[in-house]
C-alpha cells in the first residue's frame, strides 16, 4: 500500500543484506523525466500502470536485490504471478489511519492527495487488502519502527 514504507525500508533491507536497492516508481520516474503525479495528472493512471507493468516485470528478472513495487503493482496479475514464482514477498501492512498520518504530512499520493477524511484510502485498502494477503509474508507495521520491520524480514528471510 501507498505510504507504509517500502522505499525506507527496502532501502535499509538492501544496505543490510549487501543487495541492490530497485525502487519501481523512482525508475518511472528517471524513464518518463516527471514524477509518478505529474504521470497520473498528465497521462493517467492507465498510462501509468503500462509503463510500471513493462519496468516492475523487467526489474524482477534481477537477483540479489530488494525490490520496492508501487502500491498497485502487486495488484497486477502479470506481476503478482512473476513476484510469488522468482521471489520473496512482504506485505508491509499498515492501518489506513497511519497511512492517512503519512499522507497528510507528504501529500505526494496522487491517488489520495485530497483525502483528509481517509475514505479514499479505506476504500483502495480494502479492495487491496485481499490481493495484499496473497503475498509470501505479512508484516504488521502499526507498532514497529523501520528498524524493527527490516530485523522481522531479515528473519524470515534467513530462515526461508
Amino acid at each position: 500500500m501507498m505510504g507504509v514504507g517500502k522505499s525506507t525500508v527496502g532501502k535499509g533491507l538492501a544496505k543490510r543484506l549487501n543487495f541492490t536497492f530497485i525502487d519501481i516508481d523512482s525508475l518511472i520516474e528517471k524513464k518518463e523525466k516527471i514524477s509518478v503525479s505529474k504521470i497520473f495528472a498528465s497521462k493517467g493512471e492507465k498510462y501509468f500502470r503500462k509503463v510500471e507493468k513493462f519496468i516492475s516485470l523487467e526489474q524482477l528478472n534481477k537477483k540479489n536485490c530488494v525490490i520496492s513495487l508501487g502500491g498497485g503493482a502487486f495488484i497486477n496479475d502479470d506481476i503478482r504471478k512473476k513476484v510469488l514464482k522468482n521471489t520473496m514477498s512482504f506485505w508491509l501492512n499498515l492501518s489506513v489511519k497511519l497511512i492517512l498520518e503519512r499522507n497528510n504530512k507528504l501529500n505526494l499520493r496522487p491517488l489520495i492527495r485530497n483525502d483528509k477524511s481517509g475514505n479514499v484510502i479505506a476504500k483502495i485498502y480494502n479492495r487491496r487488502k485481499k490481493i495484499y494477503n496473497l503475498a509470501n509474508f505479512r508484516i504488521d507495521c502499526d507498532k514497529l519502527s523501520k528498524n524493527d520491520t527490516i530485523e522481522n524480514i531479515l528473519t524470515i528471510y534467513e530462515n526461508n
